[in-house]
């Protein structure tokens, strides 16, 4: 085991698979001669040279209907956006081309390719680079969504994500990348689709994803206080979402809150609870409470930013609401 930084596990993840097979390689600004917008691809260029670790122009939408188009010739590329917010110029290529070759080519094309980047907000950084789309990618049937909260789910999970014969959308956060992490020397993968239980409880259960998840934890160690075990649920991969697991718990702790970086209408926590009540609603003591960002553009003062964000303090307040306690 070594310890090792969110960025560190990243270039790891990409730099294993490029070794491993010689038909992916990585493409977007600044990957190459600047080792990376966030250093998430130091020492690639130097590696695996300038035809697999490709610096482009700032065209999104350009660089990614080449990525997608080399699919096509047998290729496995890994686009890297300096923000999934600036994704939206390349949205035609990913919703429109990536995720429906597959079904427009009647079977006869899979488009294997990995779009990555940070999403969500990182601080005062404005209104337009501070949006979280996890939900909108999610939409769209043709495209998985992964979302990991640690370093060591980040790296089993975008080495699955470079292997999977579909288009992956892959967001990650500038605010993790400094985080640390033992990480096995030995290789390991962790599947696409399956949840993880962060923290075992039996009063409520807490589902969340992404850099949030340190809310829903801190959450949990503030309810241990007052006596109140809550179950952590990290969901991972937004699509396909693992319903089983947060349906087992829900019927173990008969009790639903969920914790989301994103607007509140037509959330992945509204899928979610939709999901609950379809399939445990006889098991549910209270009704699901959902906290996520307020409904309105991110804010750039940081006064309030911390009032748009949600809090552990939220989650600990929504707990108690389901529990019925004050």
């Amino acid at each position: 085991m070594a310890i090792k930084t969110f960025r560190e596990v990243i270039a790891e993840a990409m730099s294993e698979e490029m070794r491993r097979d010689e038909s992916v390689y990585l493409m977007g600004e600044e990957v190459a001669e600047y080792n990376g917008a966030y250093k998430a691809s130091k020492g690639m260029l130097d590696e695996f040279g300038p035809k697999r670790v490709i610096d482009t122009p700032i065209a999104e939408s350009g660089f990614t209907g080449i990525a997608v188009g080399s699919t096509l010739t047998g290729c496995r590329p890994i686009v890297e956006y300096m923000t999934f917010n600036f994704s939206l110029v390349a949205i035609d290529q990913i919703v429109n081309n990536a995720a429906k070759i597959l079904q427009m080519s009647g079977g006869q094309w899979n488009c294997p390719i990995v779009f990555r980047g940070p999403t969500a907000s990182a601080g005062q950084l404005g209104a337009t680079h501070s949006q979280a789309f996890e939900n909108w990618y999610a939409n769209v049937p043709g495209l998985k969504v992964v979302v990991p909260s640690n370093p060591y789910d980040a790296k089993g999970l975008l080495k699955s994500a470079i292997r999977d014969n579909d288009p992956v959308i892959f967001m990650e956060s500038e605010q993790m990348y400094g985080d640390k992490m033992e990480i096995p020397e030995e290789e390991y993968l962790i599947p696409i689709g399956k949840a993880d239980i962060k923290r075992e409880g039996k009063d409520v259960t807490i589902v969340s994803f992404g850099k949030i998840m340190k809310q829903a934890l801190m959450a949990a160690e503030e309810l241990a206080k007052d006596g109140i075990e809550a179950e952590v649920i990290d969901i991972r991969t937004i699509r396909p979402m693992d319903y089983d697991t947060i349906i087992a718990s829900v019927k173990k702790t008969n009790r639903l809150v969920i914790l989301e970086e994103a607007w509140p209408f037509a959330s992945v926590s509204t899928e979610i609870a939709y999901m609950v009540q379809q399939k445990a609603f006889d098991y549910l003591d209270a009704p699901v409470k959902r906290i996520t960002t307020k409904d309105t553009s991110a804010p750039y003062a940081p006064n309030l930013f911390q009032e748009w964000f949600p809090q552990a303090k939220e989650v600990v307040a929504a707990v108690k609401a389901v529990m019925y306690k004050s």
